[in-house]
């Protein structure tokens, strides 16, 4: 990814929150989210140059139509020797299509050639299309879960696991 592509990433990303958390989050909280402030929280990462962080675009016809980002595992403020899949998001007029797929495996690919020997993920416990999506790609979820507050609503969070 680069900075030219974080206002399309952004869009995508918003995009995908729209869709696939409707009905599970506040649609007030939804409705609020920014393409510009979350493109520069985007541009502003990046210039930060968080090696440990990857991003993946892929591209559709030359556009961006979908994002990932893996990097060390966050438990709290430490990052451990485990990887962990932050975000997978799709254009959501792409879905099926196979780019989530694509840039799952080649975060997958990327998480194990650097040493790591798991990835893990958190997803909402009713997102039962991503969870789906995951268990397909070898994910399954192992027992940890956490509450994510959005605009006063508890949204739960499971945590899911693929040994590399």
């Amino acid at each position: 990814m680069t900075p030219a592509d974080c206002p399309r990433v952004a869009g995508i990303r918003i995009g995908g929150w729209r869709s696939a958390y409707r009905g599970l989050m506040p649609q007030p909280y939804l409705d609020a989210l920014d393409v510009t402030a979350d493109a520069e929280r985007h541009r502003t990462r990046l210039a930060r140059g968080d090696t440990g962080v990857v991003d993946l675009v892929a591209e559709l016809d030359g556009a961006v139509a979908g994002w990932a980002c893996h990097g060390p595992y966050r438990d709290g403020e430490t990052r451990t020797a485990d990887a962990e899949l932050y975000a997978l998001y799709v254009d959501p007029g792409q879905y099926g299509g196979g780019i989530g797929h694509a840039l799952l495996q080649e975060s997958v690919r990327r998480c194990a050639a650097a040493g790591h020997r798991r990835v893990l993920l958190w997803v909402l416990k009713q997102n039962t299309r991503a969870r789906r999506f995951y268990e397909r790609a070898g994910f399954r979820a192992d027992g940890a879960e956490e509450p994510f507050e959005v605009d006063g609503v508890t949204v739960p969070e499971v945590r899911y696991a693929r040994e590399l």
